[in-house]
């Protein structure tokens, strides 16, 4: 399987600063690529330090599984915010996806997001770590109230809250023709999983998806940073 991919980010339309972080930063091609987002949390200088040394430590865990790649990076935040007090409290999501073969592995903390879009369907391939979640998965509230819920952006788990942070992990088996998504949650909180998928059926290339989605979450307000990954899928 080949894998090309297009990456785009942006601080939104209300924010100075983009806390996002993401790899690699540019588009391209290959057999085998590891891409992650991350959205950073913890002030004005945590989140963004939080989301870089993210993904730096989960990119140079060389020869290690998604899963274990999160681990990486929560144990360097842990450890960055022993060494500088000021950034105590810091942390991020982070969302990563290893492809290799016919194969994708993805870990998963936080509430970024993984997305398969396959002959037209979009399903959504991890579990938001969040308050709001954990109320809808109890029935304490509906689909409807969950969209802007005022707890919606409260995390029940992100990297830098503790040092043996559980990791959500699956694999999955390729297709050529499959498209993924990776996104942070300033792109779920302002465009529907429905508007998500046209934008991933109407736009070719990668590259052109995954602007769309960056311009469609700035049109319907743009209240936070987006960041999203676009990954196809080709025999």
């Amino acid at each position: 399987m080949t894998i090309t991919w297009s990456i785009a980010s942006n601080p939104g339309r209300v924010r100075n600063r983009n806390e996002d972080s993401a790899f690699p930063v540019a588009d391209g091609s290959a057999q085998e690529v590891v891409i992650a987002v991350a959205d950073g949390m913890g002030g004005h200088i945590g989140g963004e330090v939080a989301s870089q040394l993210a993904v730096r430590a989960a990119i140079a865990a060389a020869d290690r599984d998604a899963a274990d790649r999160v681990r990486v990076a929560n144990e360097a935040i842990m450890s960055e915010a022993l060494r500088k007090r000021h950034l105590s409290g810091m942390g991020t999501t982070l969302t990563l996806a290893l492809f290799a073969g016919d194969t994708v592995s993805i870990g998963h903390v936080g509430d970024s997001r993984a997305y398969r879009w396959r002959d037209g369907e979009l399903v959504q391939l991890t579990r938001d770590h969040s308050l709001v979640m954990e109320y809808l998965a109890a029935g304490r509230i509906t689909e409807e109230e969950a969209l802007d819920h005022p707890q919606r952006n409260i995390l029940t788990r992100a990297l830098g809250l503790e040092w043996r942070m559980p990791v959500d992990e699956l694999v999955e088996h390729l297709r050529a023709g499959d498209r993924y998504l990776l996104c942070t949650d300033g792109l779920t909180t302002m465009v529907t999983d429905e508007g998500i998928a046209d934008l991933l059926d109407e736009n070719r290339l990668p590259q052109e998806a995954a602007w769309a989605l960056i311009e469609a979450a700035n049109l319907a307000g743009g209240d936070d940073n987006v960041t999203v990954a676009v990954i196809d899928i080709s025999a």
